[in-house]
């Protein structure tokens, strides 16, 4: 529906975000009323998970900066001056950015790297073994088309053993949401408390499953009263009993996009 009608319950917007269209089948777009209500959303968001302050953050988010309406881009560039002393954002300049993370780990100041997943192997490749305990990396999405999809835990455990990290973190969010979830280790992700997840039968959309039966992924988000709070999504994924969920892939025949769907 986002790709095809202007989803909104308001005539005036300040903001309109558009989907990557990993598979060139149409760009989602998604109209926001007021982008003060975008901000407080994901800023609340992010500090009800870590409520740290960095020294600096990085954000290795090529296939975004290519776009123009990207919201993680805009939500990365006005998390920067609410979390850090100082930030950047990084197009491919793979070999600048390990510089950076080195000095950083010099001058003993904690980092903070926002990361499609493409993104960091490459960096991974290039940067070599290190030991970068002082570095925290959130994994925001997939392969964007820059190779084959891979499964979440392998490419967390091959980031965290060419970095000596005991976790690599991960956002979940979308073009048609204004709030992300978030995991803060092993794949496992929480809600802020106005997004809710159900898990769907994907052979009756009137039934939902109960905890730890793998189905179609639902969201409420509450944050979404301006265009729909109600997104039954193609990602395949578990809940449990404490609110925490799994993605773990995409439903069959359904779009390849970004935003973190690693695939087998």
């Amino acid at each position: 529906m986002f790709k095809h009608h202007k989803i909104s319950c308001y005539p005036d917007h300040e903001l309109c975000f558009e989907s990557s269209s990993t598979t060139g089948k149409g760009i989602s777009k998604h109209y926001i009323h007021r982008k003060e209500i975008y901000e407080k959303s994901f800023i609340s968001a992010f500090n009800y998970f870590y409520n740290k302050y960095w020294d600096f953050v990085g954000a290795l988010l090529p296939s975004y900066l290519d776009r123009s309406n990207s919201g993680l881009v805009y939500m990365v560039n006005s998390l920067i001056p609410q979390i850090a002393d100082s930030g950047e954002f990084f197009n491919k300049d793979y070999s600048t950015l390990v510089n950076v993370i080195e000095n950083k780990k010099i001058n003993k100041q904690k980092v903070l790297l926002f990361g499609v997943t493409f993104g960091l192997l490459e960096l991974a490749k290039i940067s070599g073994n290190r030991n970068w305990e002082h570095l925290t990396v959130i994994e925001t999405g997939g392969m964007k088309g820059h190779g084959e999809e891979m499964v979440r835990e392998d490419v967390h455990d091959e980031l965290k053993t060419v970095w000596n990290l005991d976790y690599i973190h991960s956002e979940y969010g979308m073009t048609e949401l204004t709030s992300q979830a978030y995991s803060l280790k092993d794949g496992i992700f929480s809600s802020p408390p106005w997004m809710q997840i159900l898990i769907q039968d994907p052979g009756d959309p009137g039934a939902f499953l109960p905890y730890g039966k793998t189905g179609r992924v639902c969201v409420i988000d509450l944050m979404n009263f301006h265009s729909c709070s109600f997104i039954a999504t193609d990602d395949l994924g578990k809940l449990y009993e404490d609110g925490s969920f799994e993605i773990l892939g995409r439903l069959d025949y359904s779009d390849i996009r970004g935003c973190n769907q690693l695939l087998q």
